[in-house]
């Protein structure tokens, strides 16, 4: 069964999340997990680009349908991108269900809270499921050396709080957090009723995500902090290609049973 919001919102478990931009591995992620996010991570992990800031909707579009199509049973969630939604409300939802209508997703999701609580009101009012993001905001972040921890002052740890707040009575179904000290994640968690997701924001929240190439192995350079990796496919897969490469050039591969033979010619 597809998964629902009231679904999420009612979970007696912890809700499992991982990214997704592939139909494989969306596929593979689908069987596990209760949500999968179609991030605008995208543009750094398969692009190469050195923010979150060079996805587009375009591009949002395109894996958003990818995933969406190989995902029977999770929730799927699909990044609105920096610029489609913080000029005004009315190109939010304009935007917002250009994203829905083209990828089949079940929610959108936006970065901020308190500054974003308006839009949010005006998409759920309009049938647009929504997911907030606060703490650590990486669209408003262009420099990888400022991806820092959210909350750990007095008047920033309020505001995160205010922002959890606004996000929910604007009618967001959850929210993620980002980047914060799990004292603050456990008293945000404790003062919503909508359910919180951590990336780096402790085992307080309700549920986790991480990027799943961060998890798998399979990002380029160092992993954050917070990120667990229960494999290391970079290994796996380069040792893969040198092997494929050396039959190639000691003519190994391709072999007998990779070989098509010639047809059987039909005697008269």
């Amino acid at each position: 069964m597809k998964k629902t919001i009231h679904d999420l919102q009612n979970s007696e478990m912890p809700l499992v999340c991982l990214t997704a931009y592939t139909a494989p591995l969306a596929s593979l992620i689908d069987t596990h997990c209760d949500l999968i996010l179609v991030g605008d991570s995208v543009s750094m992990v398969l692009y190469g680009e050195d923010s979150t800031q060079k996805a587009d909707i375009p591009m949002m579009i395109r894996h958003g349908r990818a995933v969406t199509k190989a995902a029977h049973t999770a929730f799927v969630v699909v990044d609105m991108p920096y610029g489609s939604y913080e000029t005004d409300k009315i190109t939010a939802l304009q935007n917002a269900q250009h994203i829905m209508d083209e990828t089949g997703c079940d929610s959108v999701k936006l970065e901020g809270g308190q500054a974003q609580a308006e839009t949010i009101a005006y998409l759920t009012q309009n049938d647009i499921p929504v997911m907030g993001h606060i703490g650590l905001l990486p669209q408003s972040v262009s420099d990888v050396k400022d991806y820092k921890v959210q909350g750990r002052e007095l008047d920033s740890a309020k505001q995160l709080m205010t922002d959890a707040k606004a996000v929910e009575e604007a009618g967001a179904f959850s929210v993620v957090i980002e980047a914060v000290p799990e004292p603050l994640a456990a008293a945000i968690t404790a003062s919503i009723s909508i359910p919180t997701i951590g990336i780096g924001a402790s085992n307080a929240c309700d549920g986790q995500i991480l990027v799943s190439e961060d998890m798998l192995g399979l990002s380029l350079g160092r992993p954050p902090k917070f990120v667990k990796q229960y494999a290391q496919l970079n290994d796996s897969i380069n040792d893969s290609i040198e092997t494929y490469a050396n039959e190639v050039r000691t003519r190994s591969f391709p072999a007998i049973e990779n070989t098509y033979k010639e047809t059987k010619k039909k005697t008269a």
